[in-house]
C-alpha cells in the first residue's frame, strides 16, 4: 500500500478537506484487510522484541482526531501483539494543578519513551495549539507571562508553540526517538452516526459526554485549528500522517502499516555478542547438559 498520498505537505499544497475520509485504497470491506493486519500485528511484535533488545531507538506515537474517531481502538488492535513491559498508553486530560505550575511540554516531556521503548499518546502537547486556540480562554489558567484573561491572543503565540514543538521534536530525534504523528480524520457524518451510536448502545453508553455534542459546534474552528497546525509541525523529520477514519479497519491497517515500515526503516537488529559472551554461552551450555 502506498501512504505517501496520506502526509501532510508542510508546502501548503494541500488543504485538510483534500483528504478523504471514507478512503479504502484497493481493499472492499474488512475482510480483505483482515489478514493484511494479522500480518503486520505480527510483524510490529517481531520488531518490538528488536527494538527492546537493542536498547538504541525508541518509538513515539501520537494519536489526535476529532472526538469518536477512533483513537482507543486503533491502539488496541494495532498494538494487540506488543509486550505492555515495553510500551506505555498515556491519555492526557485536562492538566493538573501540578502541571499548570510547569511549561505546557513538561507533562509530555517527562513520559516519552525509554532507549528500546514505545510510548503512544492518546492526545497529547499538540491540545495546546489545538483547544487552547478553539477556546483561549483556557490560557488565563495557565499563568503565562502574559495574562491572557486580559489580552486576546495573537498569531504570534502559536507561532512562538509551533516553534517549541519543532524543535522539541527536533530534540527527541536527534536521540534516537522516532516520532510518528497520526491524525484520524472522521468526518463530521460519521461522528454523528458513531455518537448516536454510544447512546443507544447500553454497553456504549459510558462513552457519551454531552460536551461532545456541544464541541461539534466548533467543528470548523477545530478543523482550521488543525490545519495551521499541520502546516506549521509536518516536517521531514516528523511528518503528520492524515488517516482515513470512517472505515476503522481500514485505518488500523494503514497505522500498523506505516509504524511498522518507519520502525523497520531504522535498522534496528539484535545486539552482537562479544566473542567473550559467546564463549559464555558455550559454558553455560555445557554446565547444563552437564547436570
Amino acid at each position: 500500500m502506498d501512504y505517501t498520498n496520506y502526509i501532510f505537505p508542510s508546502d501548503r499544497s494541500r488543504m485538510l478537506n483534500d483528504f478523504r475520509t471514507d478512503d479504502k485504497n484497493s481493499y472492499g470491506s474488512p475482510n480483505s484487510a483482515e489478514e493484511a493486519l494479522r500480518q503486520g500485528v505480527e510483524r510490529l511484535s517481531k520488531l518490538q522484541n528488536v527494538l527492546y533488545a537493542q536498547d538504541k531507538f525508541s518509538l513515539l506515537i501520537i494519536f489526535q482526531a476529532m472526538d469518536a474517531a477512533g483513537k482507543d481502538s486503533t491502539i488496541k488492535h494495532v498494538m494487540s501483539g506488543i509486550n505492555p513491559q515495553g510500551c506505555n498508553v498515556i491519555s492526557f486530560k485536562a492538566p493538573s494543578a501540578e502541571e499548570l505550575d510547569h511549561a505546557y511540554l513538561w507533562r509530555c516531556m517527562k513520559v516519552t519513551p525509554a532507549k528500546g521503548d514505545i510510548g503512544i499518546f492518546n492526545r497529547s502537547y499538540y491540545e495546546e495549539v489545538l483547544v487552547t486556540r478553539v477556546h483561549p480562554e483556557i490560557l488565563a489558567s495557565q499563568k503565562l507571562p502574559i495574562d491572557y484573561s486580559k489580552v486576546t491572543p495573537d498569531h504570534s503565540l502559536w507561532l512562538q508553540r509551533y516553534t517549541d514543538i519543532n524543535n522539541f521534536e527536533k530534540y527527541l530525534s536527534n536521540n534516537g526517538t522516532l516520532v510518528l504523528k497520526f491524525f484520524l480524520n472522521v468526518s463530521k457524518e460519521e461522528q454523528k452516526r458513531r455518537f448516536l451510536k454510544r447512546i443507544e448502545d447500553p454497553e456504549k453508553n459510558w462513552k457519551f459526554s454531552e460536551r461532545d455534542v456541544e464541541e461539534r459546534h466548533y467543528w470548523d474552528d477545530y478543523h482550521s485549528a488543525y490545519e495551521q497546525a499541520f502546516f506549521h509541525t509536518s516536517t521531514a523529520l516528523a511528518p503528520w500522517y492524515i488517516i482515513p477514519a470512517d472505515h476503522k479497519w481500514f485505518m488500523q491497517l494503514v497505522v500498523c502499516q506505516i509504524i511498522g515500515d518507519k520502525l523497520n526503516s531504522l535498522g534496528i537488529e539484535y545486539p552482537k555478542l562479544t566473542k567473550k559472551q559467546l564463549e559464555n554461552i558455550e559454558n553455560g551450555k555445557r554446565l547444563l547438559l552437564d547436570e
